[in-house]
């Protein structure tokens, strides 16, 4: 008898489109969190290369969607000190927006 919830298993990639939409929406909510002017070059710089390094570990994002906090703390790992070089703002102000706009509250 075969088990009926492989929903895990079987996870839809979603589309490179839907998640270049995801990542600018993500940086939008963290730089308006920021309270800071940020240059638009610098914003979509920081895009591509979000949008780079979700790509490259895509698989970890997919298994751990649902815990954004996991999530929260690949980007202070993988992503917030490239935007600390990038945008000159210090990496706990930028890790503190994101977990801001990134994690829901309940």
């Amino acid at each position: 008898m075969k088990h009926q919830d492989t929903a895990k298993h079987n996870l839809d990639l979603p589309t490179a489109r839907k998640i270049r939409r995801a990542c600018n929406k993500e940086i939008y909510r963290t730089v308006k969190r920021l309270k800071t002017w940020i240059p638009p070059e610098k914003i979509e710089e920081a895009e591509q290369l979000y949008y780079k390094k979700v790509l490259i570990n895509s698989k970890f994002i997919l298994e751990n969607g649902d815990n954004r906090k996991i999530l929260a703390d690949w980007f202070d790992e993988n992503v917030c000190a490239d935007f600390s070089a990038l945008w000159g703002i210090e990496e706990k102000k930028i890790s503190d927006a994101f977990r801001n706009a990134f994690v829901r509250k309940k």
